[in-house]
């Protein structure tokens, strides 16, 4: 045997023994063995894999885009991709699955329709060629990976590829199906194209992505979480704008669930624009009240309002500030129109203020302030060694996790699903369930439950599961278990003669 058939032997068994581990990457593998037989992807050639989980947002939620701490675990439910160089400028995606919605599972480009000119189309030429073909809306967030790097990085994309994927991810849970679907493609690709890109600066490549090219108004945290979390881990995060805290181990007389309300949610939905919005209204009163002059940076990967003293963050103004200074003083609502007549310039690139819509200016403002606290205390209390979280503790969680879920509600992000979920998790209370709240940007979406790790809270849990599957008439889709993030799980590559 040749030493390069060595080589991909060796390749080929490393391979394997990964795909062990995850019975998703071992099904993965066979349709990326069928492409080759197919001729989809090359014979004898390097096909590089990386798999990317979601992510179940514990603690902190739309706090991440006002500076807070946000607490984020990985789910078992993954994005894989395959992708192989070309010879030629060619680019082709495969996602079989999306066929059953109605969707083109095929979309071929050349590189060259990326280009005018000699340099990059402009984004609007790229959303108006998406758009023009609702059938190939699917593949937004992978283009968006791919604009991204020529746009950066021109020297270094010669080639076309072939790409295949598959995702588990449900979509429109809560649990960032979205960042999965942007942060496998792109860790792929960077290797593909020998660029050196991991944990906080790919986050941020592909959220530039999710609000630049898809205009979906997001934080940080789900890319990050996807990137550097890891199985039985959370990712905690300040979020000023992307500072990853030491991961924290579950602790093993804990146990963490979702259950999906089945109502929709999307972060381009009014519900999570309007309380976004909200959020930097109620920003732009406090510095005008303090004599602040907010200026433009455009430093970073992404623009954002500064001042001196808050930095641009409402998180790092203390509760208790905000209660004895601003809370009473702030409207409760407010007009766009009205708002806009006052102050011409809005303190969030990314996201309008639109006259006729009314927004809740005191509620979004505070749960900017009184999230970041809960979520430092919740931190606080969960890291602590396992042998001190006692009943004591586990009261203190599962309240903090009912206070969230009340500034949701506040927001304008509840729902009647998410608030049923969350009243029977409370009649569960003497029976081990400790807490849960809705997750991510809320308005829907899926329900975090947190409860101690015994027999008899699994079955307070599938009682909570039955009587909301009875209430609500569906089948309730259950989130248990993480996995490996996007960055621990590396790109493999395998080849097929």
């Amino acid at each position: 045997m040749s030493s390069e058939n060595e080589e991909v032997s060796q390749m080929n068994e490393a391979f394997k023994r990964l795909a062990g581990q995850y019975p998703d990457l071992a099904k993965f593998e066979q349709g990326v063995q069928n492409l080759v037989r197919e001729g989809y992807f090359l014979k004898g050639a390097d096909i590089l894999i990386n798999r990317t989980p979601g992510r179940l947002d514990l603690m902190g939620g739309n706090d991440d885009y006002t500076g807070g701490l946000v607490f984020e675990t990985t789910i078992r439910e993954a994005t894989l991709v395959a992708v192989q160089p070309r010879p030629d400028q060619t680019v082709r995606f495969y996602n079989p699955a999306v066929k059953s919605l109605g969707w083109s599972e095929r979309v071929e480009f050349s590189l060259a329709d990326l280009m005018d000119h000699g340099g990059v189309k402009p984004l609007e030429a790229m959303r108006a060629w998406i758009n023009e073909d609702p059938a190939r809306a699917w593949c937004a967030y992978v283009l968006g990976d791919l604009y991204f790097l020529i746009k950066r990085y021109p020297g270094k994309i010669k080639h076309g590829f072939s790409l295949y994927l598959e995702s588990d991810v449900p979509l429109g849970k809560g649990v960032s199906s979205s960042a999965a679907l942007e942060v496998a493609p792109m860790k792929a690709m960077v290797e593909m194209y020998g660029i050196q890109a991991e944990g906080m600066e790919l986050a941020s490549w592909t959220q530039w992505v999710e609000i630049a090219l898809t205009q979906s108004a997001c934080g940080i945290m789900d890319q990050l979480a996807v990137v550097v979390g890891d199985e039985g881990y959370f990712v905690p995060m300040l979020c000023q704008p992307c500072q990853p805290q030491p991961l924290v181990k579950l602790p093993e007389n804990l146990r963490l669930w979702g259950i999906d309300s089945g109502v929709r949610h999307s972060v381009a939905g009014i519900e999570y624009e309007s309380a976004r919005a909200a959020t930097f209204i109620g920003y732009r009163f406090l510095c005008d009240w303090e004599s602040l002059e907010p200026t433009l940076d455009e430093s970073g990967a992404l623009p954002r309002w500064v001042e001196p003293r808050w930095n641009g963050y409402l998180a790092n103004i203390s509760p208790s500030q905000f209660r004895m200074h601003y809370e009473n003083r702030l409207p409760e609502t407010i007009s766009g129109e009205d708002f806009a007549r006052i102050y011409p310039i809005h303190l969030d690139p990314f996201t309008p203020v639109r006259p006729e819509e009314t927004y809740p200016v005191r509620a979004a403002t505070r749960y900017a302030v009184e999230e970041n606290w809960r979520v430092h205390n919740f931190f606080s209390l969960l890291s602590k060694p396992v042998t001190m979280i006692d009943g004591n503790t586990g009261s203190l969680l599962g309240e903090l996790m009912y206070l969230s879920h009340l500034g949701y509600s506040e927001c304008g992000l509840g729902s009647e699903a998410t608030d049923k979920l969350v009243e029977l998790v409370r009649e569960e209370k003497a029976n081990d369930l400790l807490g849960a709240k809705i997750t991510g940007g809320g308005a829907g979406g899926t329900v975090a439950i947190l409860g101690w790790n015994r027999p008899n809270t699994e079955k307070a849990f599938k009682r909570v599961l039955d009587k909301y599957a009875s209430w609500s008439k569906t089948d309730p889709y259950v989130f248990s278990g993480s996995s490996a993030g996007s960055n621990k799980f590396g790109v493999v590559r395998v080849s097929y003669a």
